[in-house]
């Protein structure tokens, strides 16, 4: 089985992910917030859809699950403890499971924060964050807490063999400006942002990425560094003792930026 990954651009900034095999043209729909795109694009290229994985309950993720499910008759997989629309198969924490179409073992992986239930799926070198992680940023706080949120990113950042992240939206280069702000002499985060300016202005999308590189200049996964604790402690007027304090006044910072 050979596979390749699509993102299907989704209402302003989604991104809604396919893993699609070569072999028979089949695919797996990850977060469809909206349907027209995804069934434009099957239409296109014969594509059949065998499944949906679902991160987490938001609108922009769900709101087309209904109608591909009615078009498809697919079986729908999220987290267990979030409301998901048509959902078949409830998934918890540390679940495995594989999809009969497809020769990938998924993993579920606690990524609490964003919301309480959220989820992503790891595979085969892939990892599918929904709205935890993005580049250069991380997720806000909706019914999680920034113990858990920063928890998550921890998780992420030691998941083994550095996986492709797959995230869901386009917020590249206005997280770039963020971390600019928070840590101007750091060089990578200029080298990133010329990158991501040059392809979105190819329409290209600024995703996937890896751990590897995101260390270099996301603010989100650098708490721990003297240089992130000193400007948060500046801005916040809070002393700074830890990585998930600094994380939480960043995160704060990063709400009203």
């Amino acid at each position: 089985m050979t596979i390749r990954i699509k993102a299907i651009p989704s209402l302003s900034d989604n991104y809604i992910w396919l893993i699609i095999n070569n072999n028979d043209s089949t695919a797996i729909i990850i977060d469809p917030g909206s349907s027209e795109p995804c069934k434009s694009y099957f239409d296109q290229e014969d594509i059949k859809p065998v499944a949906i994985l679902v991160t987490h309950r938001h609108w922009d993720h769900v709101n087309g699950i209904e109608k591909l499910v009615h078009d498809y008759e697919l079986p729908v997989y999220g987290p267990s403890t979030e409301y998901i629309p048509c959902l078949t198969t409830a998934l918890n924490v540390n679940d495995k499971f594989k999809l009969p179409e497809f020769d990938l073992d998924f993993e579920v992986i606690d990524l609490s924060g964003h919301t309480a239930g959220h989820i992503g799926y790891l595979t085969d070198g892939m990892f599918f964050c929904g709205d935890t992680l993005f580049s250069a940023g991380c997720g806000r706080l909706f019914d999680g807490t920034a113990a858990q949120l920063h928890a998550s990113l921890q998780r992420i950042a030691k998941l083994p063999r550095n996986p492709t992240i797959y995230c869901a939206h386009e917020y590249t280069i206005d997280n770039l400006h963020f971390a600019q702000t928070v840590e101007p002499g750091n060089e990578e985060i200029q080298l990133r942002l010329n990158e991501a300016k040059t392809l979105r202005e190819r329409n290209q999308p600024t995703l996937p990425f890896t751990i590897d590189q995101e260390i270099r200049y996301n603010p989100f996964l650098r708490t721990d560094k003297e240089s992130i604790m000193k400007a948060v402690a500046q801005h916040s007027g809070q002393k700074i003792e830890n990585s998930e304090d600094c994380f939480r006044y960043l995160r704060l910072w990063k709400d009203g930026f």
